[in-house]
């Protein structure tokens, strides 16, 4: 929906990750869309760059996170809020839901 705008499709799935659960790190954004690191990483890489996201280290994982000094940090929020509510229910609930912990043996699901 935003590649004519970002120019691919790893940027807008990073861009719309992070709007959707506030913060992530490269490897977790390429499973949950099936694509490679390394694109994944480019896309970061370029974006921090750019001063649209920042990063810190916590542990060995580098978290990225929007940028708050950003000057279009407000709008572009917006359009990918925007551009979020137009995904299919299934996957933006599945962006939404965040399990960070694993569940306990035996539980149902």
């Amino acid at each position: 929906m935003l590649v004519p705008l970002f120019g691919s499709k790893g940027s807008e799935k990073v861009l719309i990750f992070l709007i959707a659960r506030g913060e992530g790190y490269a490897s977790e954004i390429a499973q949950f869309f099936d694509l490679d690191i390394s694109t994944i990483q480019n896309q970061l890489d370029k974006f921090e760059l750019g001063g649209i996201l920042s990063s810190t280290t916590r542990g060995r994982t580098r978290l990225y996170v929007f940028n708050p000094r950003y000057p279009f940090l407000k709008e572009l929020k917006q359009l990918l809020e925007k551009a979020l509510s137009f995904y299919p229910e299934d996957e933006r609930e599945k962006l939404i839901m965040e399990r960070r912990r694993p569940r306990r043996r035996g539980k149902p699901i």
